[in-house]
């Protein structure tokens, strides 16, 4: 068996070399997946991953066992020279942790056994996303791509409204690495001057944090003294500009690439975690949602379609209209302004990361494919978007 996973960012040999270092994780469940397919080579005759984004081309085995590809691409992927790596590779067994129908192709044509392991949301609107998404289903519907995992179960439904079979879609998730029980739930503090909000992601239009940046100005207009923390890497320079020209400057902090476990102890020495995500933006169920429930820092979210039902509004959150800075200022200042809202939010911090709970893992649903047994594939058969174990969160 030759196993081969396809991403398109999150450098392998850069991770196991971080953590080798006594490094930290830079993302939530790095380490977790680091060791996960270092586990799954021990089945293998050789396990192999491949990392479309890095800095250059490389090809080392690692200490662990894995052997590392970064194809070098440093922006646009030029999938051609992707599906000739991957042939290069002998494979016997794919998963590809990104939807590129070349590859998918490319695996059905050369019967190759294969899987996908998505975390990502499909949008049904537009005729250029109903074209592509009628072009990937029809990929993904083909026997030689077995299964179709995708991160929550909102991902899942929109995975499965572009015509994938709703029995090959199962919903996975990362094992829990804090829970809500760390903390005890929040009341708004008395007298308080200055409300401090925390942004966590990707410094991008599409995430949003144009829209923070906005509303933090219309607050500090009305008088509302207002700090934002912004942990992540992208576009620094473009948004401090941002806060510069918006006259905010001294309220915006940007702190660069945080360890994954310092996320939830900022979020929690926040007032306010933001998850700004325009419904562009292609998320599948994003970590930070699972970390600021369990900081119990209420959350303030875009009604962005992967959040709903996840995340109620005036219940387990605020929600605002995507890229309506205006209503984000205003669901800011509607909940510290009221200490009552602020503390049941607060409170139904742990009902709401409960209910987002999955029983299937990441690594658990690649190891019971690659075992290929009836009976796990009858165990991933009852844990696809189609069985009724599902029916409580769909209703």
């Amino acid at each position: 068996m030759r196993l081969l996973i396809v991403q398109y960012a999150g450098d392998y040999r850069e991770a196991f070399e971080g953590f080798a270092e006594g490094k930290g994780e830079t993302y939530y469940a790095q380490k977790y997946s680091v060791d996960a397919v270092a586990e799954m080579g021990k089945r293998c005759e050789e396990v192999t991953v491949i990392c479309c984004l890095t800095a250059e081309p490389y090809d080392v085995v690692l200490a662990n066992g894995v052997r590392a590809i970064g194809a070098g691409f440093t922006d646009k992927i030029n999938t051609g020279s992707l599906v000739q790596l991957i042939a290069k590779q002998r494979p016997t067994h794919l998963v590809m942790r990104t939807p590129m129908r070349a590859v998918f192709r490319w695996a059905v044509k050369h019967k190759v056994k294969t899987i996908a392991t998505l975390a990502d949301s499909f949008s049904t609107e537009g005729f250029r996303n109903k074209i592509r998404n009628y072009l990937l289903s029809r990929q993904l519907n083909k026997n030689h791509i077995e299964w179709i995992g995708n991160h929550g179960i909102n991902s899942c439904l929109s995975l499965q409204a572009t015509g994938v079979k709703s029995d090959k879609i199962i919903p996975w998730d990362w094992p829990a690495r804090f829970t809500p029980d760390l903390f005890e739930p929040k009341t708004l503090p008395v007298d308080k001057i200055t409300w401090n909000l925390v942004f966590v992601g990707s410094i991008t239009e599409s995430k949003g944090l144009g829209d923070v940046l906005a509303a933090v100005a219309k607050l500090k207009a009305q008088n509302l003294s207002v700090n934002l923390k912004i942990a992540g890497q992208g576009e620094v320079e473009k948004f401090t500009d941002r806060a510069k020209e918006l006259e905010i400057a001294e309220s915006v902090e940007f702190l660069g690439m945080l360890e994954n476990n310092r996320v939830v102890h900022l979020m929690r020495d926040a007032d306010l975690v933001v998850v700004p995500s325009h419904h562009e933006y292609p998320e599948g169920l994003p970590m930070t949602i699972y970390e600021a429930l369990c900081s119990r820092t209420p959350i303030i979210a875009s009604d962005h379609p992967m959040f709903q039902n996840n995340l109620i509004h005036g219940e387990s959150a605020m929600i605002f209209s995507a890229s309506d800075s205006v209503d984000l200022a205003e669901q800011i200042e509607k909940l510290v302004s009221d200490p009552a809202l602020y503390q049941s939010i607060s409170l139904a911090a742990a009902d709401a990361w409960k209910r987002l709970q999955l029983p299937v893992q990441w690594a658990m649903m690649i190891e019971r494919w690659l075992d290929g047994s009836e009976e796990n594939r009858q165990w991933l058969q009852k844990h696809a978007i189609s069985s009724e174990i599902y029916n409580s969160r769909l209703a």
